[in-house]
């Protein structure tokens, strides 16, 4: 690690470089090349190289006709990224999406937790109320995402019995819905179309403004018109989120009663509950699991074997999978940190300034001026050369050894550092402790199974796919 990693106090005061173009043509030029002229990486690389800076002006999507204002200054390098988690100096009212925000008939009529900036009396009751019901789930992680975990290897392996491959993605999809809805829920819904392709549903109408489908290049002015320009209306999926919402209002009684501990109407609470399963939970394992499988699966099976090696070694020792036997795997530790780094799965960040502030990056200093709106595009920053040797190589002991540890503060997936936790002060995720916990668990039962296994990995529009080629199972545990 470079010691240039903190910034030094007398850096340079310089102004910030870039523009924003033409008014309404700018915006939409660099949403053409965002999409579809470069491609996400290049058009912050470019403007990186362009501008010999990490610290720079320029318009973020979905831009007009959705965003009022697409203007945002880019942070993305590692000292200038967490200014965006400091609440005292940004403001996080509606930003959870970046410069435009959906229609609250998304989520009942409620700006649910996500939305709020902490500085707004809700809230602090509604993510006092989301930590307090994981804290009372919390030992049933381990128990029912086993469970969960289960079922799905079983319908991987009939997959590539029948196959010859099994596309991971869909069980995932699946693993996850019934792993949030049972966890928060005390018994699952008779109504067998309630499953994850509502969320898929749902999500995809919220998101579709960031997103592109991969389709032939000359349908990309029809998809950009069609996603990018006009909010997609919520009553397409009105009837769907209805279903799940009365769902979770009639299974998960015992924890929607603890709403008014916190002085939350049960509506409001479920609408938040639906929301943190849904969209933090299901949408952020939807894309974290396949990344994670994929850069294990790439990375070969001299780390399968040492992962599959420590696994089994601690879970006999322990006497299970338990919370002190996965404290003990130090390597598959270090395996799930690296693949929240190398492919953290919410890319962005955003923040509008409070006040007149000083950012520094590496190098230089920048004045930003009260109202701007601060953006982080967050693989950048945990993939900078400067803090990380070979960033863009997939490290597993990365995380390993007292150096190792040391680096965890530059780990930023969970809108906050790795170092830190969830409070009521501040944004970071509330279910991070229990992500990193549900990702150790995912390998520690991979390789109970298994001594190594081969992947094809591709993309999708807000992640990676990837497809099992094979599974050797295991010759001993």
């Amino acid at each position: 690690m470079s010691s240039s990693s903190s910034p030094s106090l007398d850096l340079p005061l310089k102004p910030i470089p870039g523009d924003y173009g033409l008014p309404f043509f700018g915006a939409i030029k660099d949403r053409l090349d965002y999409f579809y002229n470069q491609g996400q990486d290049e058009f912050f690389h470019s403007r990186v190289t362009k501008h010999n800076s990490t610290v720079f002006k320029t318009n973020m999507p979905p831009g007009p006709f959705m965003a009022s204002n697409p203007r945002v200054i880019a942070v993305l390098d590692a000292v200038s990224f967490p200014v965006l988690f400091d609440t005292s100096k940004v403001e996080k009212r509606n930003v959870f999406d970046g410069t435009f925000f959906p229609s609250v008939k998304f989520t009942g009529g409620y700006r649910v937790l996500s939305y709020l900036d902490p500085s707004e009396p809700n809230h602090t009751a509604l993510k006092s109320y989301c930590l307090s019901v994981l804290a009372k789930k919390h030992d049933n992680f381990i128990p029912l995402f086993r469970t969960c975990i289960s079922e799905l290897f079983i319908d991987v392996e009939d997959e590539m019995a029948n196959k010859g491959s099994a596309y991971l993605n869909t069980f995932i999809n699946q693993m996850s819905f019934n792993f949030f809805f049972n966890l928060f829920c005390d018994k699952k819904p008779v109504d067998s179309t309630i499953g994850p392709k509502l969320f898929d549903k749902w999500l995809f109408l919220q998101l579709a403004p960031l997103m592109t489908l991969g389709l032939p290049k000359f349908l990309n002015f029809l998809e950009d018109f069609v996603l990018h320009t006009f909010p997609l209306p919520s009553f397409l999926v009105k009837s769907d989120y209805n279903k799940v919402y009365k769902a979770f209002y009639s299974f998960s009684g015992s924890v929607l009663d603890e709403a008014e501990r916190f002085g939350i109407s049960k509506e409001e609470a479920c609408h938040n509950l639906v929301f943190l399963a849904g969209f933090n939970g299901y949408g952020g394992l939807k894309t974290l699991f396949p990344a994670l499988i994929k850069w294990v699966g790439l990375a070969g099976e001299e780390l399968h074997h040492q992962l599959a090696d420590e696994i089994r070694t601690v879970v006999k020792a322990e006497g299970g999978v338990t919370l002190t036997a996965l404290d003990q795997m130090v390597l598959t530790k270090s395996v799930v940190y690296e693949a929240l780094r190398i492919e953290p799965p919410v890319p962005f960040q955003y923040g509008k300034a409070k006040a007149d502030m000083v950012v520094h990056s590496h190098d230089a200093a920048f004045e930003i001026k009260k109202g701007d709106m601060i953006f982080g595009y967050q693989p950048f920053a945990t993939k900078d050369p400067r803090v990380f040797d070979s960033p863009e190589e997939f490290v597993g002991q990365r995380f390993v050894g007292d150096q190792g540890e040391k680096l965890l503060k530059y780990v930023y997936w969970s809108n906050g550092r790795e170092t830190d936790d969830p409070t009521v002060e501040n944004k970071q995720c509330p279910g991070k402790n229990l992500v990193v916990l549900l990702s150790r668990v995912l390998l520690v039962e991979l390789f109970l199974r298994y001594d190594t296994f081969t992947v094809e990995a591709g993309k999708v529009p807000l992640g990676s796919s990837v497809t099992f080629k094979s599974l050797t199972k295991a010759a001993s545990t």
